[in-house]
């Protein structure tokens, strides 16, 4: 409350026929009139709505699961108290699911107060994958899911962590649907921010986000072989999740928590980091948790510092224009020993110098990527740079 009032009307203003729908709302303990007002709802509203009131449960995956645990449509959406739908959402969700026979749909997310996922919006897609389109980087639970899907395998949110269920379940829908669909053309789902701030997932400890990246990386690797297909789906909890643990608000950590973040992160890096997600990041990117890998807080903080006041970093053209080189903080200082791939820009990046022969970089980065493959050792970039 009061969100809910909005959220709840635009579950009327649906253009989905109410016989088609149902609302199964669960109260997980709220004591601000929320169970009353979902009471009152389920006996005027023309929509069958199921209201549970239970204890709270500190988090949002137990209602989710109880929720899920009584559903009996063809598909389940999950909508957020706070959040509110596009009034033909639902309709062109189904439509979607039904014309593709895709098992997940996402629709085109705005927000209010509050900034939305938006590199997956570009293009409606009637079939995809996550392998092939930008989906992984809008891993909340906010999508339409064919319930014999999550039923077939079992799937439920995780309810030991705090934050970041959310990607957990859908990364995983993502995996196991029998194709995914983009509503891009009509804006389906309203983010909203609140007032005073306390989403879910703007709050608790910053060792929650260590057990979220955690969970996320340990699921990818057990559904997915090496090889660049998990390489790329690593790259979101790594860009996503992890990377924002190293960044200004680093500066402000005490010590101890400086020390805390580098030793929680250390078994991920060790395990899940390595050239090919490296080279996917930007350089600034890949700088920070390069250092971060090779346990060099020191470094990493004039790093931080250096992106956190936004200044430019040079470019060193060399090899014929081919080799790109953006020199952050510590580029080829020998007592750093930071390796000089490290700072080499990709091509998404390098365009932006003038100067960059992208045609022959890419026969020369093809070469080079080779040879290096030949000779880091298989633990990836820590120890390879130590």
């Amino acid at each position: 409350m009061p969100y809910l009032v909005e959220c709840l009307a635009s579950v009327e203003r649906q253009t989905l026929d109410p016989a088609r729908m149902e609302v199964i709302a669960v109260d997980d303990g709220s004591t601000d009139g929320t169970g009353e007002y979902l009471e009152e709802f389920a006996a005027r509203a023309a929509i069958p709505v199921t209201v549970i009131h239970q204890e709270n449960s500190g988090g949002p995956s137990g209602p989710r699961n109880v929720g899920l645990g009584k559903a009996a449509g063809r598909y389940v959406f999950f909508l957020d108290a706070d959040d509110r739908l596009g009034p033909e959402a639902l309709e062109r969700m189904v439509a979607m699911a039904d014309k593709n026979n895709t098992d997940v749909v996402l629709g085109k997310v705005e927000g209010i107060n509050r900034k939305p996922p938006k590199s997956m919006w570009h293009k409606t897609l009637d079939r995809t994958d996550v392998f092939s389109s930008n989906i992984k980087f809008t891993l909340s639970a906010q999508k339409l899911f064919r319930r014999a899907l999550l039923e077939q395998h079992g799937m439920r949110f995780d309810e030991s962590l705090w934050t970041g269920e959310d990607a957990l379940f859908t990364m995983e829908a993502y995996l196991r649907a029998d194709g995914v669909s983009v509503v891009a053309d009509y804006p389906c789902y309203y983010l909203v921010g609140r007032e005073d701030g306390k989403h879910v997932t703007k709050t608790g400890s910053y060792t929650l986000r260590f057990d979220s990246a955690r969970a996320l990386m340990n699921l990818i690797a057990d559904m997915v072989p090496a090889g660049p297909r998990r390489d790329t789906l690593m790259v979101r909890p790594f860009l996503v999740t992890l990377l924002p643990q190293f960044g200004p608000k680093f500066l402000k950590d005490s010590e101890e928590v400086r020390r805390h973040k580098m030793e929680l992160a250390q078994p991920l890096m060790d395990t899940h980091w390595n050239p090919e997600v490296a080279r996917r990041l930007r350089v600034h990117e890949r700088l920070r948790l390069h250092l971060v890998a090779v346990q060099r807080p020191a470094l990493l903080l004039d790093v931080i510092e250096f992106v956190r006041a936004k200044k430019q970093a040079g470019a060193l053209l060399e090899k014929r224009g081919t080799h790109v080189y953006l020199v952050y903080p510590h580029f080829r200082a020998k007592t750093a020993g930071i390796p000089d791939w490290i700072y080499l820009a990709e091509p998404r990046e390098a365009r932006a110098v003038e100067g960059y022969r992208e045609e022959a970089a890419n026969t020369f980065l093809r070469r080079a990527l080779r040879r290096m493959r030949r000779t880091l050792p298989t633990r990836g970039v820590k120890a390879a740079a130590v």
